[in-house]
């Protein structure tokens, strides 16, 4: 757990200590899971969430978003949750009083699309697996980075995917849909990740 949180509390940019450089990244997925196994007996989420949720907070300082997205100099940078709650409270506190760009971040969470307003990095819950076409065809023309553990969510056309491989989180980023949303991704956050297209293209 103390693994965790240290790799969550970093502040502002990057930069050249940012993850200690991408060895801190590769590490982190490397272990992902392995260590899960001492911590099941702890209340939800479960570690896999726990991970998850710190990623959540660390893809914010790994993308750019345009100038559009933040129209205020204050205006925070909001991570939604769109369907069934995975995270539990623990999402909030790996946020909680961090920033990036001197930008506060807050979570939000949404029951359907709808009703998503100012929104920059959107993890969609696996149940909404179904929909997925749907939910990504309403989100476009929005620079909203999306993310899910859903199945094939990246081929699907959501940019960034968690596949869990030999008890390994893994990255596989739709750079196509990144760039269709005027989202740049960090070469250090692409580096340990498979960078996969839309079906069909």
């Amino acid at each position: 757990m103390a693994l965790l949180r240290a790799f969550g509390r970093r502040r502002g940019n990057p930069g050249a200590n940012g993850w200690r450089g991408v060895r801190g990244l590769v590490s982190v997925l490397c272990l992902c899971l392995t260590h899960g196994s001492g911590l099941r007996a702890q209340s939800a989420p479960t570690p896999e969430y726990r991970l998850k949720a710190v990623f959540l907070f660390n893809f914010a300082q790994f993308v750019e978003w345009p100038a559009s997205a933040f129209p205020e100099a204050d205006t925070p940078l909001v991570i939604g949750v769109l369907g069934e709650d995975p995270f539990g409270a623990y999402l909030d506190e790996t946020v909680r009083g961090e920033k990036v760009d001197d930008r506060p971040l807050v979570v939000r969470r949404y029951r359907r699309v709808e009703d998503i307003g100012a929104c920059h990095i959107l993890f969609i819950s696996r149940p909404e697996q179904g929909r997925l076409d749907q939910l990504l065809d309403s989100l476009k023309g929005r620079s909203v980075l999306t993310v899910s553990d859903a199945e094939r969510f990246a081929s699907h056309g959501g940019m960034i995917g968690f596949v869990t491989e030999q008890n390994r989180i893994r990255l596989r980023v739709n750079l196509e849909a990144a760039r269709a949303a005027n989202l740049t991704i960090s070469s250090k956050l692409l580096r340990p990740a498979q960078i996969v297209s839309t079906r069909g293209n």
